[in-house]
């Protein structure tokens, strides 16, 4: 019989994107780690929202929200902007974190890519 740790199924049920419907603001990337012994899984997600001042706004709050049950440990590993055009299906990324620094804007996209699948997404590592 296969068994899956508590973590797994928690980061089985993770949105690997979840971002504002549209504007230009900030995103951190984030990788969720296990904590249980013996399970080295791991997910990496994007989280970007308008109403952070700061990148470190929206890893505190996303990293308390997955951290409070214990099961899941979370770091962020960049972070940079996200200008998402709804009505023309655009999205770019660009930019870093003066906090995080760059987060790898490659693996940002192809995350958003699954979650937008008809939109063109787009990123260069020019502007703050």
């Amino acid at each position: 019989m296969c068994t899956q740790t508590k973590a797994a199924a928690l980061m089985a049920n993770i949105p690997r994107a979840d971002i504002d419907p549209s504007g230009v603001f900030k995103y951190v990337l984030i990788r969720v780690h296990s904590r249980e012994e013996g399970d080295d899984s791991e997910i990496d997600i994007v989280r970007g929202y308008g109403w952070a001042e700061y990148h470190a706004d929206i890893y505190d709050k996303v990293s308390e929200e997955l951290e409070k049950d214990g099961h899941l440990d979370c770091e962020c590993i960049g972070g940079g902007r996200i200008k998402h055009d709804p009505q023309a299906k655009k999205i770019h990324v660009y930019g870093y974190s003066m906090g995080f620094g760059r987060a790898n804007h490659a693996v940002t996209t192809e995350k958003l890519k699954d979650r937008y699948p008809d939109y063109e997404v787009t990123w260069d590592n020019e502007g703050y």
